[in-house]
This record gives C-alpha cells, sequence and structure tokens, in this order.
C-alpha cells in the first residue's frame, strides 16, 4: 500500500486523470452530456498548456518536442467529440512518464548501486593504546573528513569508508562492487584496503592512506556520475529523427481525412502516432548497457562511448601492464663470493622500499614471501629509469642496472640470463653484491582477447610501447599482435594512435605515462582495479578488475547494447506507422487506438532492456592460441 500511495504522489496526473473519467462517464450516463463535454475540454485543455510548456523547455535546451503529436491528436480528439479517447491520451503520456521512469531505474539498477554503497561515515579511533593495541573510544565522522593517518574502526559488514592498510592481522572483504570479484578477498596486516570493500565478520582497524576524494570507492562513483549524465549519438539521432516522424504522422492523418472527409479519421490516426520508441527506447538500451557494463566490472563513460566501443575497427595496446601482467617475480637471487642470497635481498629491498617502479614491487614481494624484515633507509635517490642509491645503516647501497651499478662497483660482472629475464645489479659499499634476477609473465587471456578481436570485426592490431624493440616483439608474437612500435615517448604514442587507421581506433593501457595516448585514441581503456590514475581519468572507460579480458566483454557488450537500441527504435517506429496506416482505413476506432498505443510503448522499452542481458563472450582457452601464454618476458626500463 505505501508503494502504491508513493507511486500516486509521484505522479498525481495518473489517479486526476481517472477520477476525470469517471466523472465524464457518469455525466454521460446521467444524461448530461454537456457537462461531461465542458468537464473534459477544461481538463484536457490544461494539460494541452502545460505539455507546451514542457515542450518549449525541451526545445531551449536543445531536444526536439515530439509532445506537438500528442497535443495536436488531444484537440483533434476533443475537436471531433473523441473526449474519452482524449482523456486516455493524457492517462497514456503520464502513464508513460511512469513507465519511462521504471525502465530508466531498472536500465541504473547497477550504476544506482555503485552510488548508494559510496561510503558516508567513518569511525575514527584514538592512538591511545588498549588491549587490543588502540584506543576503544571511537567517533563519527563524515567520511569527507577522514585524514590520512587516521585510525579508522570498520564494524562488521561496514563498508570501508576510505583506502587504507590493514592494521588487524587478518580479515576477509567483499570487494565484489569494486573489482567484481564474487568471493571473499583475505587481507593481512599491511595491506592495502580499497574504499567500497565490505568488511567481513569481525571488526577490523586500517590506518587511512588517502582522503575519500582521493579513495578508489570516489574514483568509481565520479565515473559513474559521468556515464549517467551523457548522451549518446544515437540518441542525438533519435531527437533528429522527431520532425520527419512527426511530418509523416500529420501526412498519413491528413491523407486519411482528405481521402474519407471524416475528420474523426484524422484523430483516429494521430492517437496512434506515439514518439516513445524515439523518446525512450534509444535511452533506456545504453543506460541498460552502461549498467551491465558495470556490472561486469567495466565502467563505461556514457552511451557515446558504448557506440565507438560498439564499432572499433583498429586497437592498439601498452606492453607492460597490459598484455603482460605488469607484476615482475623474483626468479633467482644470485650473490657474489661473499655474500648471502638473502643478505642481498634484504639490502635491496629496503633500498627499493621507497620506489614505485616495477623492479620495487617484485623485489619487495620477493623480500616478505621469504619472511625478511626491511631494514631503514634514513637518504634514498632514485634515479629515472637507473635505479636507487639508500643509505641503510651507515652502508651504501646502490641497486638498478649494470652500468648504473658498475659506475660505482666497478667489479661487477653480468649474470647469464636466459629469454624473458631481466636482472636488477646490487652493490654494497661499493662492492658488486650479486644479481636478482626477474621476469614478467604474459597474460594467459591476451592471445586469446586479440584472436576474438580479430573474429569480430577489429581489422588491425597494434602494440605502442616504450620499451626495447626485441622484447616488444616477443611479446607480440606470444598475444597475436602482428604490427609493433617499440621504444615509443609518450608524445610518439600519441600522433601513432591519431594517424592509426581504420578508425574509430581503441587503445587499451594502464600507468600515468599512458594517460595522454588513452585520451587522445577515439576510445581508451585502463586496465587494472585502481581507476584513480591519471590513466583513470583520461580513459574512456576503466576496468575494475585486473583481466584484460574485460576488454572483449566492453566491446561485446556495446555491439549488443548498439544493435537492441536500433532494434528498438524500429519496432516502435515500426508498429507505430503500420497501426496508423491500418487506422486510416477506419478499422481502428479512436479509444481503442489511444490504449493501443501504449502496449506500442512498452513494446518498444521492452526491447530496449533486452541490453541488460546478452550473448556471454565466449574466449578460446590459451593453450588453444599459444603455449607461451605463461612464458616470461622482460619488464622494466631498468633492464638491459
Amino acid at each position: 500500500m505505501d508503494k502504491l500511495l508513493t507511486a500516486l504522489r509521484r505522479y498525481p496526473v495518473i489517479p486526476l486523470t481517472v477520477a476525470v473519467g469517471i466523472v465524464v462517464l457518469w455525466l454521460e450516463a446521467a444524461g448530461s452530456p454537456g457537462a461531461a463535454r465542458w468537464i473534459a475540454i477544461g481538463y484536457v485543455g490544461a494539460f494541452v498548456v502545460w505539455t507546451i510548456a514542457g515542450m518549449v523547455r525541451d526545445v531551449l535546451r536543445g531536444h526536439v518536442g515530439l509532445d506537438v503529436l500528442a497535443i495536436v491528436a488531444m484537440v483533434a480528439t476533443i475537436a471531433v467529440g473523441e473526449y474519452l479517447a482524449s482523456l486516455i491520451i493524457v492517462l497514456m503520456l503520464s502513464g508513460g512518464e511512469a513507465l519511462e521512469d521504471y525502465a530508466g531505474r531498472r536500465a541504473r539498477r547497477e550504476l544506482t548501486a555503485l552510488l548508494d554503497r559510496s561510503p558516508r561515515v567513518a569511525h575514527v579511533v584514538s592512538e591511545v593504546r588498549g588491549a587490543d593495541g588502540f584506543g576503544a573510544e571511537s567517533r563519527d565522522v563524515p567520511a569527507d573528513d577522514v585524514e590520512v593517518g587516521d585510525v579508522l574502526l570498520v564494524r562488521p559488514a561496514e563498508v570501508v569508508p576510505v583506502d587504507g592498510v590493514l592494521l588487524t592481522d587478518t580479515a576477509s572483504f567483499d570487494e565484489s562492487s569494486i573489482t567484481g570479484e564474487s568471493l571473499p578477498v583475505t587481507r593481512t596486516t599491511g595491506e592495502e584496503v580499497l574504499s567500497g570493500a565490505v568488511n567481513g565478520t569481525v571488526a577490523v582497524h586500517l590506518r587511512a592512506v588517502r582522503r575519500s576524494a582521493d579513495s578508489q570507492y570516489q574514483q568509481i562513483v565520479s565515473l559513474v556520475r559521468e556515464a549517467q549524465d551523457s548522451r549518446a549519438p544515437v540518441v542525438r539521432l533519435a531527437d533528429r529523427f522527431a520532425i520527419p516522424f512527426t511530418a509523416v504522422s500529420l501526412a498519413i492523418a491528413g491523407a486519411a481525412w482528405a481521402i474519407s472527409g471524416d475528420p474523426v479519421r484524422f484523430a483516429e490516426v494521430l492517437v496512434l502516432a506515439t514518439p516513445c520508441p524515439l523518446l525512450i527506447a534509444a535511452p533506456v538500451a545504453f543506460l541498460s548497457g552502461l549498467s551491465r557494463a558495470a556490472k561486469a566490472g567495466v565502467i563505461v563513460k556514457g552511451g557515446a562511448v558504448i557506440e565507438q566501443l560498439a564499432r572499433v575497427r583498429a586497437a592498439a595496446f601498452d606492453k607492460t601492464g597490459t598484455l603482460t601482467a605488469g607484476r615482475p617475480a623474483l626468479v633467482e637471487a644470485r650473490p657474489a663470493p661473499g655474500f648471502a642470497a638473502d643478505d642481498v635481498l634484504s639490502w635491496a629491498a629496503a633500498a627499493e622500499q621507497y620506489s614505485s617502479h616495477v623492479f620495487a614491487d617484485g623485489i619487495r614481494r620477493a623480500a616478505a614471501e621469504r619472511g625478511l624484515g626491511l631494514l631503514t633507509a634514513t637518504e634514498a635517490e632514485e634515479s629515472a629509469t637507473n635505479g636507487v642509491t639508500a643509505r641503510i645503516e651507515g652502508r651504501t647501497v646502490v641497486v638498478g642496472k649494470p652500468a648504473f651499478v658498475a659506475s660505482l662497483a666497478p667489479a661487477l660482472e653480468r649474470t647469464p640470463l636466459s629469454p624473458g629475464q631481466a636482472a636488477a645489479y646490487v652493490a654494497i659499499d661499493g662492492r658488486f653484491a650479486g644479481a636478482l634476477v626477474l621476469a614478467d609473465a604474459v597474460r594467459p587471456e591476451a592471445a586469446a582477447v586479440t584472436r576474438w578481436l580479430r573474429a569480430n570485426g577489429v581489422e588491425r592490431m597494434v602494440m605502442l610501447t616504450g620499451d626495447a624493440r626485441p622484447t616488444a616483439e616477443a611479446v607480440a608474437r606470444l598475444v597475436g599482435v602482428d604490427e609493433v612500435h617499440a621504444e615509443l615517448l609518450p608524445a610518439q604514442k600519441v600522433t601513432l594512435a591519431a594517424q592509426l587507421t581504420p578508425r574509430p581506433v581503441l587503445m587499451v593501457g594502464d600507468g600515468v605515462n599512458d594517460a595522454p595516448v588513452l585520451a587522445a585514441a577515439d576510445v581508451g581503456i585502463a586496465m587494472g582495479a585502481k581507476g584513480a590514475t591519471a590513466a583513470g581519468d583520461a580513459a574512456a572507460a576503466v576496468i575494475l578488475t585486473d583481466s584484460i579480458a574485460k576488454v572483449a566483454e566492453a566491446v561485446s557488450i556495446s555491439r549488443h547494447t548498439l544493435r537492441v537500441a536500433f532494434a528498438a527504435i524500429w519496432i516502435g517506429i515500426g508498429l507505430s506507422l503500420g497501426l496508423m496506416l491500418v487506422a486510416a482505413t477506419g478499422l481502428i476506432p479512436a479509444v481503442a487506438g489511444a490504449l493501443i498505443q501504449e502496449f506500442v510503448d512498452l513494446a518498444a522499452i521492452l526491447a530496449a532492456l533486452r541490453a541488460l542481458t546478452g550473448p556471454a563472450v565466449d574466449l578460446p582457452a590459451a593453450s588453444e592460441l599459444t603455449r607461451g601464454a605463461d612464458e616470461t618476458v622482460p619488464v622494466g626500463d631498468r633492464a638491459e
């Protein structure tokens, strides 16, 4: 009952029109047709004025008003004495608004769910140490007021308000709204927990590392709002169809009147001239596609991006972090005489602890996996693309390229490397200490994605990378990319992306250095769950999970959405035109036509909602494409 009352308050024209209709029918039955006529004329006239005002507002906003057909139909039915039909048109228009709102809410369901789960409150706890290691008292503050360094309490089933590092030993989190991962994820002390994750069954503490506005979930919310506010070219095309559709409808109605000599035919045709397929079907289809993509872990920034993705004919990829995993793993520590392997790794990890380089991450992870604690570095300086120099417990530690390290440790000996391996060299107090051998794996699904894209109309596959040509060509062979542009600067990537044909061009990348080329491409897709980067801001779509397979899924969803949008438009227009032609012969009375019109609207909306579902992307197994799916390749610009 509450839902019914809410609906009636939201759409008051519907119950008011029903009430007026009942009064008109009662007066007709009571033998007072004059009173019934004037009540109908007054009510419909007021509705026409209100509709004209709304149409003028639409025109001022740049949207062609299709309500002119409804206005003419209402005036025509009143003029020929079809009062009940005019009231039904009013009812159908107001009911159509309710139907449109329902369809929009249904289409936005996944997007709205993301917005509704946005964290709003945080529990900030005292730093006073207690029995559990933290102060027992906490105070609630808006999530926007949390500062970096604050210790937060997150109770069971609560949403993590800001990005932070876990202070509790272990905890389980539901990250499905961020990454699409359906199973709970276990985090341990020191690991980062992203805002938007839902805590498990145990209260936990974490230390904020970013403010709310800079945290992961707020970036997703910003992307979702941007997606909802955009208008696809197909939607704008529907606006342009408004005038021709109006002209054709009036022409059919006028011809029916002229041929039959009966003005009632004019009204009977126009009550079936429904603009709903043009006004509603395309937006509902695109909202449905955006919602489906969000559920799949891809935030697409609007209907225009959906349309471009659906028509992609060339695809370009970055290498590291896109076609490869981008996380080099330690293969072997090779100490020089007089040094132990764990000591070399421990000193190197301590020197690299403040570096953001991919090698540094691999070295730190290897040290953590072996249980090696990090020593404290009092000084650390990174030489871009070369390595780091750090002061640790009174000793000078250098980690990086052989030429860089050899400048301080002339006795350095290069270590032999197998295909797909790279080495970081280590020196301590001017003595060569050893080498750490690392490798990066090609993503096992990368070859399947390029095969799927090629099979689905993408004619050209290109790699744009700053890495060395031999490395780039090795990866390209493994993943099925047949054109390689290597050793590029960011500006050169932008130039090549602008020159690629055929258009539209899709660019897939990650990292800050990919931001310019992602923005320059017709459609840029940023990889990785942490879309709060320059790449995520520049891209037209952001993949929330660390899977390149989502590229194929985004293209598939976009193509299905575009097909559904056009189908819904033409289904509605075709039915409307066909019924108008039948009505022109006098076979459909005005009252029946007004009722039938709503079924045409419903058919168009139901057709548009098919974009919420669609065929799954069937990627071939990596083993069917290349036995090198798990092979490793050199990574990073410190490799030589």
